[in-house]
């Protein structure tokens, strides 16, 4: 019983994970901003920016 309920929690985790969702934003290296693909090959930008990514173009001489 216990490793059924396990299978199913890793499962619902799994699906999850695999949707499309936030996993499906990167990041443009040169800008730092936030973008989701467009199937037909652009971008489409969220005006948001990733601020870890900031903080290392920040070091960079």
């Amino acid at each position: 019983m216990i490793i059924g309920v396990l299978l199913a929690i890793l499962v619902v985790q799994y699906v999850a994970n695999t949707s499309d969702g936030p996993a499906s934003r990167l990041i443009d290296p040169a800008t730092c901003q936030i973008y989701e693909p467009i199937p037909g090959g652009g971008k489409s930008y969220l005006d948001e920016f990733d601020q870890k990514c900031l903080d290392l173009r920040a070091l960079a001489p």
